[in-house]
Formats: C-alpha cells, sequence, structure tokens
C-alpha cells in the first residue's frame, strides 16, 4: 500500500511519539493495568488510523472526456442549482461531496482540460456538512476547461478536523483526469459546480469513489428537479 507524501512527517512523529508514552508509562503498568492497556489500545488504533487516513489506493481511473469524475471518495451531501460566484459568476449545478475522516482524501482532477483558474482562500473551520463552508471555510478554487462550455470548478473545503488544504494546480498548465491534484488532510469535503446543462448522474446519499464514480455527463440537459 503507497502512502501519500503528506502523511510521512505526520505518521513517523506519531509512531516516535507513541513509542515514547509506551516506555514511560510502562512504569505505571503494574499499578494500573487496566489504564495502561487501555492507553496502548488507542496508541496502536491511532496509528493505524494515521496510516489508512494517508493511503493511496491503486487504481484504474475511469477516462472518458464526456463524463466528470468523482475527485474524492465519499458521500454526494448537496445537489443543487446555485450562483457561482468566485470565477464562472452564473448559475451552475452544484454538487458536493462529503469525506468522513475514514476515507481516502487524495484528490483527482474529474476532467481533462486547461487550468484556467487557481486560488487559496484562507478562512473558519465550520463542519464541512454547514451551508457556508463553500464560501466561509479554508478552501481552494481550480477551475478546469476543456472548451464548448466543458468546464468545472472544483472547490476543495477544509472541515472542523482539516486543517490543512494541498493542491498543487496552476494556472496555465494542463490537468489529465484521473491524475492526483492534492488532498485535504482530515474530515472535509469537495464541491462540483457544473454546467447549467450538464446531466447528474448521482443522487443525495449515494457513496462515491474518486477516479471511479461519474458525477456528470456533459452536453445533455438535466432533467433532475432541485
Amino acid at each position: 500500500m503507497k502512502i501519500h507524501k503528506e502523511g510521512h512527517k505526520i505518521i513517523g512523529g506519531l509512531f516516535l511519539a507513541s513509542v515514547l508514552a509506551v516506555l514511560i508509562l510502562t512504569f505505571l503498568a503494574q499499578e494500573f493495568p487496566i489504564l495502561f492497556k487501555t492507553f496502548l489500545f488507542l496508541l496502536i488504533s491511532l496509528n493505524i488510523w494515521a496510516i489508512s487516513f494517508f493511503r493511496v489506493p491503486s487504481r484504474i481511473p475511469l477516462l472518458d472526456e464526456n463524463l466528470v469524475i468523482s475527485s474524492a471518495d465519499g458521500k454526494v451531501v448537496v445537489i443543487e442549482e446555485v450562483e457561482e460566484k468566485e470565477f464562472f459568476k452564473e448559475k451552475r449545478i452544484q454538487v458536493s461531496v462529503f469525506m468522513s475522516p475514514f476515507n481516502v482524501h487524495v484528490n483527482w482532477y474529474p476532467i481533462s482540460g486547461k487550468v484556467v483558474y487557481a486560488r487559496y482562500h484562507p478562512g473558519k473551520f465550520l463542519v464541512a456538512y454547514h451551508p457556508k463552508s463553500s464560501e466561509e471555510n479554508e478552501r481552494s478554487s481550480i477551475a478546469v476547461d476543456q472548451g464548448n462550455n466543458r468546464n468545472v470548478l472544483i472547490r476543495q473545503v477544509a472541515g472542523f478536523l482539516a486543517r490543512r488544504i494541498v493542491y498543487k494546480a496552476r494556472e496555465g498548465q494542463m490537468a489529465l483526469q484521473g491524475d492526483e491534484f492534492g488532498m485535504i488532510k482530515f474530515g472535509s469535503r469537495v464541491d462540483f459546480y457544473l454546467p447549467p446543462d450538464a446531466e447528474i448522474l448521482v443522487k443525495v446519499g449515494d457513496k462515491v469513489k474518486g477516479n471511479q464514480t461519474p458525477l456528470a455527463r456533459f452536453g445533455h440537459l438535466n432533467q433532475q428537479n432541485f
């Protein structure tokens, strides 16, 4: 299993701190055996979770220029028509995927095209389910355009636990569907702002996989009621 480079220092530091804690608490083991075993169990669980969080799954990406593929693992929590105010400045269909702390947190490009916009915004750390988190939380916004009204704004949104957004998209570079563009550390969401005529292929409550699950199809009238 591959571990993302963003997790190397965190996993290594946590492991060393855990070893040190166990060595110190070993002296108390005889007097408080139940407390020691409980603490040991928690430390082992925390280390396993940290390794799991930064895992990078080996997946063959679903490649199709007509489809918008999910950038993240998680659950669809929002599908609605909104006014996208940052870049497109027009009505868009927003599809949001919530990532729990147990999901894979690597993010992949949902379409191929040119990166025409990339911005980082500092902000709050509201829970990712909060309606205002897309506009008020720490976030990054990345717009990819392949022409013919086939474009998507991807927004990485930090959550209550998430304290760092990592992205390597740069304006002017070419994005390839299925290539990694970043990750969000510890519980968060990814918003997709799609053209109004995109056909939505998921519904609220659906579980999706990054690089695997189609969220929408370009060039079709959307029949979903909001």
